[in-house]
């Protein structure tokens, strides 16, 4: 599939899912006053040889079974990394996206990064098993020697299929400063403190979460 602009590939975004709900606490819903509709706003990175689309994965959650009339996270969030490749001006492949998903101890480590640092971040999905190397991601952060952006690169090895894919990414300070700042933000909702905090005083009341992460986002080891 060819995304011709911008425009086309944020609306791809928003079908497959890459965004998050919105919630009452957010002045994000539309004018229709439904606090419930789901908003795409993936920050988006346009470069001559791929693209790269940051967006936050929420976290969903389960009733407590207990006494306790409450819920506790069930899957963590992260902020997901998407990368396209480009086959032409201004034209990014998505079906040959690849995703990476930040922990928030990794986006802890994003946050913190400064202007001559680097950072780095390997996931096995088959770590300490027989399996293991057969599909590795890493993921490079480094800042450029005069300080003046950073360079974020992604490679994916399949042992399996002998392939081995890598998307590099150049970015300028501002949209580093954009990135930085949107996962400062992010931080807490994908850790589920949003709805620890907005909590009444006598606990949490409702159902739980009713997203489901097969059926809303792509896992980061889906294509």
């Amino acid at each position: 599939m060819v995304l011709e602009n911008e425009e086309s590939k944020s609306l791809q975004s928003a079908k497959w899912g890459d965004g998050f709900e919105s919630r009452a606490a957010f002045s994000t819903s539309p004018a229709t006053g439904n606090a419930n509709v789901r908003v795409f706003a993936p920050y988006t990175i346009y470069k001559g040889k791929a693209s790269l689309s940051i967006s936050p994965v929420l976290p969903t959650f389960v009733k407590i079974d207990s006494d306790i009339d409450g819920l506790k996270v069930d899957r963590r969030g992260s902020i997901m990394l998407t990368f396209c490749p480009a086959i032409g001006e201004r034209k990014y492949d998505w079906e040959q996206r690849q995703k990476f998903a930040l922990s928030p101890t990794e986006v802890g480590s994003l946050i913190s990064m400064g202007a001559h640092d680097a950072s780095e971040f390997y996931h096995d999905p088959s770590m300490k098993s027989s399996n293991a190397g057969q599909v590795s991601k890493s993921l490079c952060i480094k800042a450029f020697d005069g300080g003046n952006g950073y360079m974020i690169s992604l490679t994916v090895t399949n042992n399996i299929l002998k392939s081995n894919e890598r998307f590099i990414i150049p970015v300028t300070t501002a949209e580093f400063a954009v990135l930085k700042t949107a996962c400062s933000f992010a931080l807490p909702h994908i850790m589920g403190w949003d709805r620890l905090t907005n909590q009444s005083p006598k606990g949490i009341k409702g159902s739980p979460s009713k997203m489901n992460p097969k059926q809303h986002f792509d896992l980061e080891w889906d294509r």
